[in-house]
Protein backbone atom coordinates (compact mmCIF):
# COMPACT_ATOMS: atom_id res chain seq x y z
CA UNK A 1 0.00 0.00 0.00
CA UNK A 2 1.69 3.22 -0.79
CA UNK A 3 2.69 5.32 2.09
CA UNK A 4 0.86 9.29 2.12
CA UNK A 5 2.17 12.36 1.59
CA UNK A 6 4.23 12.93 4.07
CA UNK A 7 3.62 16.45 6.74
CA UNK A 8 5.86 18.40 5.03
CA UNK A 9 4.64 17.68 1.36
CA UNK A 10 0.92 17.47 1.75
CA UNK A 11 -1.35 20.64 1.23
CA UNK A 12 -4.03 20.98 3.99
CA UNK A 13 -7.67 21.81 2.47
CA UNK A 14 -9.15 25.10 3.09
CA UNK A 15 -12.20 24.66 5.33
CA UNK A 16 -14.98 25.35 3.69
CA UNK A 17 -17.89 27.37 5.46
CA UNK A 18 -21.62 26.27 5.51
CA UNK A 19 -24.16 29.83 5.59
CA UNK A 20 -26.87 30.30 8.61
CA UNK A 21 -29.21 29.31 6.16
CA UNK A 22 -27.50 25.85 4.78
CA UNK A 23 -26.87 24.49 7.93
CA UNK A 24 -30.47 24.81 8.97
CA UNK A 25 -31.49 23.27 6.12
CA UNK A 26 -28.97 20.45 6.44
CA UNK A 27 -29.49 20.04 10.71
CA UNK A 28 -33.68 19.96 9.00
CA UNK A 29 -32.48 17.13 6.88
CA UNK A 30 -30.20 15.49 9.67
CA UNK A 31 -33.26 15.53 12.35
CA UNK A 32 -35.53 14.36 9.73
CA UNK A 33 -33.15 11.69 9.04
CA UNK A 34 -33.08 10.34 12.55
CA UNK A 35 -37.06 10.01 12.59
CA UNK A 36 -36.84 8.02 9.21
CA UNK A 37 -34.35 5.45 10.09
CA UNK A 38 -36.19 4.71 13.44
CA UNK A 39 -38.19 1.88 12.11
CA UNK A 40 -35.39 0.23 10.60
CA UNK A 41 -33.88 -2.08 13.37
CA UNK A 42 -31.63 -4.74 11.49
CA UNK A 43 -30.54 -6.87 14.61
CA UNK A 44 -34.29 -6.93 15.65
CA UNK A 45 -35.74 -7.85 12.87
CA UNK A 46 -33.22 -10.71 11.88
CA UNK A 47 -33.40 -12.24 15.82
CA UNK A 48 -33.86 -16.02 16.82
CA UNK A 49 -35.87 -16.92 19.98
CA UNK A 50 -33.79 -19.16 22.18
CA UNK A 51 -36.58 -21.94 21.67
CA UNK A 52 -35.00 -21.85 18.18
CA UNK A 53 -32.25 -23.62 19.23
CA UNK A 54 -33.89 -25.73 21.85
CA UNK A 55 -36.07 -27.59 18.98
CA UNK A 56 -33.38 -28.07 16.36
CA UNK A 57 -31.03 -29.55 19.07
CA UNK A 58 -34.30 -31.91 19.84
CA UNK A 59 -34.20 -32.89 16.64
CA UNK A 60 -30.18 -33.85 17.18
CA UNK A 61 -28.92 -31.20 14.16
CA UNK A 62 -30.84 -33.11 11.11
CA UNK A 63 -33.72 -30.46 10.34
CA UNK A 64 -33.21 -27.08 9.07
CA UNK A 65 -34.38 -24.46 11.80
CA UNK A 66 -38.36 -23.36 11.75
CA UNK A 67 -37.68 -19.29 11.22
CA UNK A 68 -40.00 -17.09 10.58
CA UNK A 69 -39.92 -13.28 10.52
CA UNK A 70 -42.20 -10.50 9.92
CA UNK A 71 -40.97 -8.44 6.94
CA UNK A 72 -40.64 -4.21 6.81
CA UNK A 73 -43.03 -2.06 5.01
CA UNK A 74 -40.68 -0.06 3.40
CA UNK A 75 -42.95 2.04 2.33
CA UNK A 76 -43.09 4.92 4.61
CA UNK A 77 -39.35 5.13 4.79
CA UNK A 78 -38.89 5.66 1.69
CA UNK A 79 -41.67 8.44 1.56
CA UNK A 80 -39.47 9.81 4.48
CA UNK A 81 -36.40 9.85 2.67
CA UNK A 82 -37.60 11.29 -0.55
CA UNK A 83 -38.99 14.72 1.28
CA UNK A 84 -35.12 14.57 2.93
CA UNK A 85 -33.31 14.14 -0.40
CA UNK A 86 -34.13 18.02 -1.68
CA UNK A 87 -32.26 19.34 1.78
CA UNK A 88 -29.03 18.13 0.61
CA UNK A 89 -28.69 19.09 -2.61
CA UNK A 90 -25.36 20.38 -2.07
CA UNK A 91 -21.27 20.04 -3.10
CA UNK A 92 -20.01 20.27 0.19
CA UNK A 93 -18.33 16.92 2.30
CA UNK A 94 -21.58 17.67 4.66
CA UNK A 95 -23.87 17.62 1.85
CA UNK A 96 -22.48 14.27 0.51
CA UNK A 97 -22.38 12.49 4.06
CA UNK A 98 -26.19 12.87 4.59
CA UNK A 99 -26.56 11.52 1.12
CA UNK A 100 -24.97 8.23 2.08
CA UNK A 101 -27.22 8.18 5.35
CA UNK A 102 -30.27 7.97 3.09
CA UNK A 103 -29.08 5.51 0.56
CA UNK A 104 -27.70 3.78 3.49
CA UNK A 105 -30.96 3.76 5.53
CA UNK A 106 -33.13 3.02 2.10
CA UNK A 107 -31.23 0.20 1.29
CA UNK A 108 -31.35 -1.52 4.74
CA UNK A 109 -35.05 -0.65 4.37
CA UNK A 110 -35.65 -2.67 1.41
CA UNK A 111 -33.23 -5.53 2.84
CA UNK A 112 -36.04 -6.14 5.85
CA UNK A 113 -38.96 -5.77 3.17
CA UNK A 114 -36.86 -8.96 1.61
CA UNK A 115 -36.10 -10.68 4.89
CA UNK A 116 -35.82 -14.18 4.29
CA UNK A 117 -35.68 -14.53 0.59
CA UNK A 118 -32.88 -14.18 -1.93
CA UNK A 119 -33.46 -10.26 -1.94
CA UNK A 120 -32.37 -9.66 1.54
CA UNK A 121 -29.14 -11.47 0.72
CA UNK A 122 -28.59 -9.00 -2.19
CA UNK A 123 -29.27 -5.58 -0.47
CA UNK A 124 -27.06 -6.95 2.27
CA UNK A 125 -24.01 -7.44 0.07
CA UNK A 126 -24.71 -3.31 -0.98
CA UNK A 127 -24.68 -2.47 2.68
CA UNK A 128 -21.58 -4.92 3.72
CA UNK A 129 -20.06 -6.31 0.75
CA UNK A 130 -18.95 -9.44 0.80
CA UNK A 131 -15.99 -11.91 2.03
CA UNK A 132 -14.61 -11.09 -1.89
CA UNK A 133 -14.90 -7.16 -1.47
CA UNK A 134 -11.63 -5.62 -1.99
CA UNK A 135 -10.11 -4.27 0.77
CA UNK A 136 -9.10 -0.26 0.23
CA UNK A 137 -9.15 -0.93 -3.68
CA UNK A 138 -6.37 -3.30 -2.97
CA UNK A 139 -5.91 -7.12 -4.26
CA UNK A 140 -6.93 -8.84 -0.80
CA UNK A 141 -10.01 -9.73 0.54
CA UNK A 142 -11.98 -10.11 4.01
CA UNK A 143 -11.39 -13.75 2.88
CA UNK A 144 -7.75 -13.64 2.34
CA UNK A 145 -7.47 -12.11 5.86
CA UNK A 146 -9.57 -14.72 7.31
CA UNK A 147 -7.86 -17.90 5.84
CA UNK A 148 -4.15 -16.40 6.88
CA UNK A 149 -5.17 -16.30 10.23
CA UNK A 150 -6.98 -19.84 9.92
CA UNK A 151 -3.92 -20.88 9.21
CA UNK A 152 -1.46 -19.18 11.13
CA UNK A 153 -3.41 -18.76 14.51
CA UNK A 154 -5.10 -22.44 13.73
CA UNK A 155 -1.77 -23.83 13.80
CA UNK A 156 -1.31 -23.91 17.87
CA UNK A 157 -2.89 -25.66 20.34
CA UNK A 158 -4.68 -25.07 23.42
CA UNK A 159 -1.41 -25.56 25.25
CA UNK A 160 1.16 -23.86 23.49
CA UNK A 161 -1.38 -20.33 23.62
CA UNK A 162 -1.88 -20.83 27.36
CA UNK A 163 -5.66 -21.27 27.15
CA UNK A 164 -5.86 -22.93 30.26
CA UNK A 165 -4.42 -19.77 32.90
CA UNK A 166 -7.34 -18.38 35.09
CA UNK A 167 -7.86 -15.17 32.58
CA UNK A 168 -8.81 -17.46 29.88
CA UNK A 169 -11.42 -20.03 31.98
CA UNK A 170 -14.86 -19.12 32.14
CA UNK A 171 -15.37 -18.98 35.81
CA UNK A 172 -16.95 -15.93 36.33
CA UNK A 173 -21.13 -16.17 36.71
CA UNK A 174 -23.67 -14.02 35.05
CA UNK A 175 -24.34 -12.62 38.89
CA UNK A 176 -20.71 -12.17 39.52
CA UNK A 177 -20.42 -10.58 36.34
CA UNK A 178 -22.71 -8.09 36.58
CA UNK A 179 -21.24 -6.05 39.50
CA UNK A 180 -18.05 -5.97 38.12
CA UNK A 181 -18.76 -5.02 35.12
CA UNK A 182 -21.07 -2.07 35.98
CA UNK A 183 -18.20 -0.55 38.53
CA UNK A 184 -15.44 -0.48 35.57
CA UNK A 185 -18.36 0.79 33.16
CA UNK A 186 -19.58 3.70 36.14
CA UNK A 187 -15.88 5.19 36.45
CA UNK A 188 -15.60 5.19 32.48
CA UNK A 189 -18.97 7.08 32.19
CA UNK A 190 -18.99 9.00 35.50
CA UNK A 191 -22.41 7.68 36.64
CA UNK A 192 -24.26 7.89 33.51
CA UNK A 193 -22.92 4.18 32.25
CA UNK A 194 -25.47 1.97 30.40
CA UNK A 195 -26.89 -0.42 32.55
CA UNK A 196 -25.47 -4.28 33.13
CA UNK A 197 -28.77 -6.50 33.47
CA UNK A 198 -28.92 -10.47 33.20
CA UNK A 199 -31.74 -12.16 30.99
CA UNK A 200 -33.01 -15.33 30.78
CA UNK A 201 -33.66 -15.62 27.25
CA UNK A 202 -30.80 -14.56 25.26
CA UNK A 203 -29.49 -16.54 22.83
CA UNK A 204 -25.44 -15.47 23.06
CA UNK A 205 -24.15 -14.83 26.19
CA UNK A 206 -23.81 -11.21 26.21
CA UNK A 207 -26.10 -8.90 24.24
CA UNK A 208 -25.24 -4.84 24.05
CA UNK A 209 -27.89 -2.02 23.07
CA UNK A 210 -26.97 1.79 23.22
CA UNK A 211 -28.32 2.07 26.70
CA UNK A 212 -27.53 -1.64 28.02
CA UNK A 213 -25.65 -4.57 28.28
CA UNK A 214 -27.34 -8.15 29.46
CA UNK A 215 -25.86 -11.09 30.16
CA UNK A 216 -27.30 -14.06 29.94
CA UNK A 217 -28.04 -15.59 33.31
CA UNK A 218 -26.86 -19.53 32.92
CA UNK A 219 -23.74 -17.99 31.50
CA UNK A 220 -20.22 -18.31 32.92
CA UNK A 221 -17.34 -15.45 31.86
CA UNK A 222 -13.61 -15.83 31.63
CA UNK A 223 -11.75 -12.40 32.60
CA UNK A 224 -10.72 -12.14 29.05
CA UNK A 225 -14.53 -12.05 28.57
CA UNK A 226 -14.60 -9.21 30.78
CA UNK A 227 -11.91 -7.13 29.20
CA UNK A 228 -13.25 -7.89 25.35
CA UNK A 229 -16.99 -6.87 26.34
CA UNK A 230 -15.75 -3.45 28.07
CA UNK A 231 -13.11 -2.47 25.72
CA UNK A 232 -15.75 -3.39 22.28
CA UNK A 233 -19.43 -2.92 23.66
CA UNK A 234 -18.96 -0.39 26.27
CA UNK A 235 -15.92 1.61 25.97
CA UNK A 236 -16.64 2.26 21.59
CA UNK A 237 -20.28 1.01 20.80
CA UNK A 238 -21.63 2.51 24.00
CA UNK A 239 -19.41 5.58 24.25
CA UNK A 240 -19.92 6.18 20.05
CA UNK A 241 -23.68 6.09 21.13
CA UNK A 242 -23.66 8.59 24.02
CA UNK A 243 -21.37 11.12 22.64
CA UNK A 244 -23.44 10.97 19.19
CA UNK A 245 -26.65 11.54 21.46
CA UNK A 246 -25.03 14.95 22.69
CA UNK A 247 -24.72 15.84 19.03
CA UNK A 248 -27.83 17.92 19.08
CA UNK A 249 -27.12 19.89 16.35
CA UNK A 250 -26.89 16.79 13.88
CA UNK A 251 -28.79 14.46 15.92
CA UNK A 252 -27.91 11.63 13.19
CA UNK A 253 -24.98 10.54 14.57
CA UNK A 254 -27.04 8.81 17.49
CA UNK A 255 -28.19 6.50 15.22
CA UNK A 256 -26.21 3.33 14.55
CA UNK A 257 -27.36 3.08 10.93
CA UNK A 258 -25.84 0.29 8.40
CA UNK A 259 -23.70 2.76 6.42
CA UNK A 260 -21.39 3.13 9.86
CA UNK A 261 -21.32 -0.94 10.34
CA UNK A 262 -17.96 -1.18 9.00
CA UNK A 263 -15.73 1.78 11.00
CA UNK A 264 -17.83 0.86 13.98
CA UNK A 265 -17.31 -2.82 14.12
CA UNK A 266 -13.72 -2.12 12.81
CA UNK A 267 -13.36 0.56 15.93
CA UNK A 268 -14.81 -2.20 18.29
CA UNK A 269 -12.00 -4.47 16.82
CA UNK A 270 -9.48 -2.23 16.83
CA UNK A 271 -9.98 -1.54 20.54
CA UNK A 272 -9.56 -5.26 21.60
CA UNK A 273 -6.08 -5.44 20.22
CA UNK A 274 -4.78 -2.41 21.09
CA UNK A 275 -5.82 -2.85 24.67
CA UNK A 276 -4.78 -6.35 24.47
CA UNK A 277 -7.98 -7.96 25.55
CA UNK A 278 -7.88 -9.89 22.14
CA UNK A 279 -7.01 -13.45 21.59
CA UNK A 280 -6.44 -16.15 19.14
CA UNK A 281 -9.82 -17.84 20.04
CA UNK A 282 -11.83 -14.37 19.27
CA UNK A 283 -9.86 -13.74 15.97
CA UNK A 284 -10.38 -17.12 14.94
CA UNK A 285 -14.14 -16.77 15.79
CA UNK A 286 -13.99 -13.45 13.40
CA UNK A 287 -12.33 -15.59 10.89
CA UNK A 288 -14.47 -18.46 11.08
CA UNK A 289 -17.57 -16.30 9.97
CA UNK A 290 -15.93 -14.89 7.19
CA UNK A 291 -15.15 -18.41 5.97
CA UNK A 292 -18.50 -19.39 7.09
CA UNK A 293 -20.13 -16.95 4.96
CA UNK A 294 -18.20 -17.52 1.84
CA UNK A 295 -19.67 -21.43 2.63
CA UNK A 296 -23.26 -20.21 2.28
CA UNK A 297 -22.71 -17.69 -0.54
CA UNK A 298 -21.36 -20.83 -2.36
CA UNK A 299 -24.51 -22.97 -1.13
CA UNK A 300 -23.88 -24.54 1.93
CA UNK A 301 -27.15 -24.63 4.06
CA UNK A 302 -27.39 -24.03 7.73
CA UNK A 303 -26.69 -27.27 9.09
CA UNK A 304 -23.49 -27.68 6.62
CA UNK A 305 -22.68 -24.41 8.56
CA UNK A 306 -23.63 -25.89 12.48
CA UNK A 307 -21.00 -28.71 11.24
CA UNK A 308 -18.10 -26.28 10.21
CA UNK A 309 -18.16 -24.32 13.27
CA UNK A 310 -18.91 -27.49 15.37
CA UNK A 311 -15.66 -29.07 13.92
CA UNK A 312 -13.80 -26.04 15.12
CA UNK A 313 -15.09 -25.40 18.70
CA UNK A 314 -16.80 -28.68 19.54
CA UNK A 315 -19.55 -26.81 21.42
CA UNK A 316 -23.22 -27.31 20.05
CA UNK A 317 -24.01 -23.99 21.54
CA UNK A 318 -21.45 -22.36 20.01
CA UNK A 319 -21.70 -23.77 16.72
CA UNK A 320 -25.18 -23.30 16.45
CA UNK A 321 -24.78 -19.36 17.49
CA UNK A 322 -21.90 -18.75 14.63
CA UNK A 323 -23.89 -20.52 12.25
CA UNK A 324 -27.35 -18.64 13.53
CA UNK A 325 -25.42 -15.20 12.73
CA UNK A 326 -24.18 -16.31 9.11
CA UNK A 327 -27.77 -16.86 7.98
CA UNK A 328 -29.98 -14.72 10.20
CA UNK A 329 -32.46 -12.80 8.09
CA UNK A 330 -31.14 -14.79 5.33
CA UNK A 331 -32.08 -18.44 3.31
CA UNK A 332 -31.22 -21.17 5.20
CA UNK A 333 -30.87 -23.60 2.64
CA UNK A 334 -28.12 -21.67 1.20
CA UNK A 335 -26.96 -19.33 -1.16
CA UNK A 336 -28.45 -16.09 0.18
CA UNK A 337 -26.78 -15.41 3.78
CA UNK A 338 -26.51 -12.14 5.99
CA UNK A 339 -23.12 -10.79 5.14
CA UNK A 340 -22.56 -8.28 8.16
CA UNK A 341 -20.20 -10.29 9.49
CA UNK A 342 -17.60 -10.31 7.09
CA UNK A 343 -17.13 -6.25 8.02
CA UNK A 344 -15.13 -6.52 11.32
CA UNK A 345 -12.30 -7.93 9.44
CA UNK A 346 -12.62 -5.74 6.98
CA UNK A 347 -13.26 -2.60 9.40
CA UNK A 348 -10.58 -3.82 11.37
CA UNK A 349 -8.04 -3.03 8.18
CA UNK A 350 -9.68 0.39 7.20
CA UNK A 351 -9.17 1.51 10.82
CA UNK A 352 -5.88 0.48 11.05
CA UNK A 353 -5.23 2.25 7.61
CA UNK A 354 -6.77 5.15 8.55
CA UNK A 355 -5.15 5.72 12.09
CA UNK A 356 -1.54 5.13 10.77
CA UNK A 357 -1.98 8.05 7.94
CA UNK A 358 -3.72 10.16 10.73
CA UNK A 359 -0.39 9.39 13.05
CA UNK A 360 1.88 10.56 9.97
CA UNK A 361 -0.05 13.41 8.90
CA UNK A 362 -0.29 14.51 12.83
CA UNK A 363 -3.75 14.57 12.33
CA UNK A 364 -4.77 13.78 16.05
CA UNK A 365 -7.92 15.67 16.28
CA UNK A 366 -9.20 13.19 13.16
CA UNK A 367 -8.24 9.74 15.44
CA UNK A 368 -10.64 11.77 18.47
CA UNK A 369 -13.52 12.46 16.50
CA UNK A 370 -14.02 9.17 15.38
CA UNK A 371 -15.58 8.66 18.22
CA UNK A 372 -17.83 12.27 18.23
CA UNK A 373 -20.71 9.67 16.92
CA UNK A 374 -21.85 6.94 15.20
CA UNK A 375 -20.09 7.92 11.86
CA UNK A 376 -17.86 6.26 8.67
CA UNK A 377 -14.37 6.60 8.14
CA UNK A 378 -15.54 8.58 4.63
CA UNK A 379 -17.53 10.92 6.76
CA UNK A 380 -14.81 12.59 8.49
CA UNK A 381 -14.25 15.34 5.97
CA UNK A 382 -18.14 16.78 6.69
CA UNK A 383 -17.37 16.09 10.66
CA UNK A 384 -14.36 18.04 10.84
CA UNK A 385 -15.93 20.61 8.49
CA UNK A 386 -18.88 21.27 10.85
CA UNK A 387 -16.36 20.79 14.16
CA UNK A 388 -14.84 23.59 13.22
CA UNK A 389 -18.25 25.90 12.84
CA UNK A 390 -18.62 24.46 16.01
CA UNK A 391 -21.94 22.85 15.07
CA UNK A 392 -20.31 18.95 16.23
CA UNK A 393 -18.98 18.69 19.94
CA UNK A 394 -15.72 17.04 20.86
CA UNK A 395 -16.59 13.42 22.33
CA UNK A 396 -16.81 13.50 25.99
CA UNK A 397 -16.32 9.60 26.44
CA UNK A 398 -13.28 8.02 24.48
CA UNK A 399 -11.58 4.83 25.15
CA UNK A 400 -8.39 4.80 27.54
CA UNK A 401 -5.87 4.42 24.41
CA UNK A 402 -7.94 7.22 22.32
CA UNK A 403 -8.20 9.31 25.32
CA UNK A 404 -4.48 9.33 26.27
CA UNK A 405 -2.50 8.71 23.09
CA UNK A 406 0.68 8.21 23.96
CA UNK A 407 0.71 4.38 23.67
CA UNK A 408 -1.51 4.57 20.21
CA UNK A 409 1.19 7.02 18.64
CA UNK A 410 4.24 5.12 19.82
CA UNK A 411 2.74 1.85 18.32
CA UNK A 412 1.84 3.20 14.90
CA UNK A 413 4.77 5.13 14.54
CA UNK A 414 6.84 1.99 14.92
CA UNK A 415 4.84 -0.30 12.92
CA UNK A 416 4.59 2.32 9.98
CA UNK A 417 8.12 1.96 9.51
CA UNK A 418 8.62 -2.07 9.81
CA UNK A 419 5.32 -1.66 6.68
CA UNK A 420 8.41 -0.27 4.49
CA UNK A 421 10.90 -3.19 4.86
CA UNK A 422 11.06 -6.22 2.30
CA UNK A 423 9.07 -8.61 4.13
CA UNK A 424 10.58 -11.12 1.96
CA UNK A 425 13.74 -10.84 2.34
CA UNK A 426 13.31 -10.51 6.22
CA UNK A 427 11.06 -13.82 6.54
CA UNK A 428 13.12 -15.27 4.39
CA UNK A 429 16.71 -14.74 6.36
CA UNK A 430 14.44 -15.60 9.79
CA UNK A 431 12.79 -18.70 7.79
CA UNK A 432 16.20 -20.34 7.44
CA UNK A 433 17.43 -19.41 10.86
CA UNK A 434 14.31 -20.76 12.52
CA UNK A 435 15.08 -24.09 10.73
CA UNK A 436 18.26 -24.48 12.37
CA UNK A 437 17.01 -23.72 15.64
CA UNK A 438 16.43 -27.09 17.80
CA UNK A 439 11.97 -27.37 18.49
CA UNK A 440 11.92 -27.07 22.32
CA UNK A 441 11.17 -30.53 23.86
CA UNK A 442 13.10 -32.74 21.55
Amino acid sequence: MDDAPSPETATPKTAEHLSPAEVERLQGAAAALRKAEKPVRILRAVGWGPEVEAKFMAAKARELPDVSYTPLDAAPVHAALADIKPLVNGSSPVHAWLGRVIDAVGTAADMLAGIGTPAFHRHSLALYGSPQTQLMNCDVRPFDLARMLDTTLGAYSNLELNLNATQDTPHISAAEMQPRMQAILDRHFEGGAPSVEIADHLSAKALAGSKYIRLKRTASFSDRDLAQLVHHEAFVHAGTSYNGAAQASFPILAAGHAGTTRTQEGLAVFAELISGAMDPSRMLRLADRVLAIQMAMDGADFIQLYEFFLQRHDDPHHAFENARRVVRGGVLKGGAPFTKDSVYLEGVVRVHNFLRIAVQETRVDCIRLLFAGKLDIEDMPAITMLAAQGLIKSPKFLPPWAKDLRFLLSYIAYSSFLNRMQLDRVRDHYIDMLRACVPAGT
